[in-house]
């Protein structure tokens, strides 16, 4: 709105006469400080139209009650995500209430600039020991919503700590949205439980459609979840931190550690050593690079109950364990090449980890992959579940080394559009969409008015 010029009436009247009787002091003769110059200067000034700016509004602060199984330092792809998100929101001056199960017997709620945390009783999840899952917890959360009532809650999963926040948040009248992370039902046929796929899916069908909206990373997710009548689905991506994943970090050291010389063509795979990362592909690929490449150094980052077998089909590869932070990005900046097989990611960051790292992707044509990947021009995608083709693709990655370059760099500038700012923004839309649909508060069957992208 455009300023607006006091111009008359009263206050002007008597801004005139106040200015005539200062100009009547400071000019007296008597007066040792008389300098007419400066005050019919001052006088012009006290005359002129006295501009008033219309401010906007401030942008209001939520309160938000972030509910998650997971947050670090337990390294996956969740726990990550939400971070960035959080730390965003932060940014953007909301405050956080983090409700996690408590990691370890020394884990202690942190609460400082403007995130306040809330540990809940955690067990060891099935395989993954040094993961907690967290536990029915009505009661701790309907004590402490009824004491400090948050304006909306969003729960990023839907473990027994997520189901006890949804029921809480529809009791207290509570806006509550969520977040699809994790393909629990595709993971299900990884383990031998197969038949536990379509009771899954009606769990998570059910979770999510008693809330506002659900955030979803992936069109084809997207598309999947809709078929399976999930509603008010919301598009959401995922980020990468350009400065932090970047090729200037790559480091000869660290390649010499490797063994890997300057045209040693090092192979890089991060992720969580399960089967549901489809393994037996990245073993398949990597003997096939070698016969292309007898010298082609396989790294492995990441840790899990598949490593033994992994390490048995692939008995030279290099296993670096987990890592975090500088030396992740450093790990990634100093392979040549990514290879991932996953096809049961909702996502997947480190395919775009590795592009903002300037590697050359060869995955599957599916989550981010399908979606950040233009095959032979910053990566290589093949058939989703097309095994054959995965491994001729791998071949021909490793074969053209100047070629893998080219798109290693063109990966790059695809994934600078890819900051974390834009998706956060994008969190806070939902969250004031969530806020102003009000209806999982009063109706408690989430009917949300029209948001745009919704489907």
């Amino acid at each position: 709105m455009a300023p607006a010029a006091l111009g008359g009436g009263a206050a002007r009247d008597g801004i005139v006469t106040s200015a005539r009787e200062f100009l009547v002091t400071v000019c007296a003769p008597s007066s040792a400080c008389c300098n007419r110059g400066r005050a019919f200067a001052l006088m012009s000034t006290l005359l002129a139209p006295i501009v008033v700016d219309h401010m906007p509004p401030a942008r209001r602060s939520l309160r938000i009650a972030v509910v998650t199984e997971t947050y670090p330092p337990e390294v996956n792809g969740v726990a990550l995500t939400l971070q960035r998100v959080v730390e965003g929101l932060r940014a953007l001056q909301h405050d956080i209430q983090l409700v996690r199960p408590r990691q370890t017997d020394a884990d202690l709620a942190r609460r400082a600039n403007g995130i306040d945390e809330v540990l809940m009783r955690g067990v060891p999840i099935p395989r993954y020991p040094e993961m907690k899952m967290g536990m029915p917890a009505n009661k701790a959360l309907g004590q402490l919503w009824s004491r400090q009532r948050p304006d909306l809650v969003y729960i990023a999963t839907e473990g027994p700590l997520g189901w006890s926040a949804l029921q809480i948040a529809h009791k207290l009248r509570l806006p509550v949205c969520s977040d699809f992370r994790t393909n629990f039902h595709a993971y299900s046929r990884h383990y031998g439980i197969g038949w536990l796929y379509r009771p899954i899916m009606g769990y998570l069908r059910k979770f999510h459609n008693r809330t506002a909206f659900t955030m979803v990373p992936s069109e084809s997710l997207r598309q999947q979840l809709r078929a399976n009548g999930f509603e008010r689905l919301v598009l959401v991506t995922r980020g990468v931190d350009t400065d932090l994943f970047t090729p200037a970090r790559r480091s000869d050291a660290l390649r010499r550690e490797w063994g890997a010389g300057a045209q040693t063509p090092v192979v890089l795979f991060v992720g969580r050593l399960a089967a549901e990362k489809n393994l037996g592909a990245l073993a398949h690929a990597f003997q096939a690079m070698r016969a292309q490449r007898p010298d082609a150094k396989l790294v492995v980052v990441g840790d899990g109950p598949a490593a033994q077998q992994l390490a048995a089909s692939v008995p030279d590869a290099v296993f670096a364990g987990t890592r975090r932070g500088e030396e992740l990005a450093a790990h990634y900046a100093s392979a040549d090449l990514f290879v991932f097989p996953s096809m049961t990611e909702t996502f997947g960051n480190v395919t775009l980890e590795a592009m903002a790292s300037g590697l050359a992707v060869l995955a599957y044509d599916h989550a981010s992959a399908g979606q950040m990947i233009r095959s032979g021009e910053n990566g290589l995608i093949a058939r989703l579940g097309d095994e054959d083709e995965f491994v001729r693709l791998a071949r021909q990655l490793v074969a053209d080394g100047e070629h893998a370059r080219q798109m290693g760099q063109r990966a790059r500038l695809c994934a600078g559009e890819a900051g974390w700012g834009r998706i956060v923004a994008q969190v806070e839309e939902v969250l004031l969409a969530t806020m102003a649909s009000g209806a999982a508060a009063r109706e408690g069957d989430a009917r949300a008015q029209p948001m745009a992208g919704v489907a």
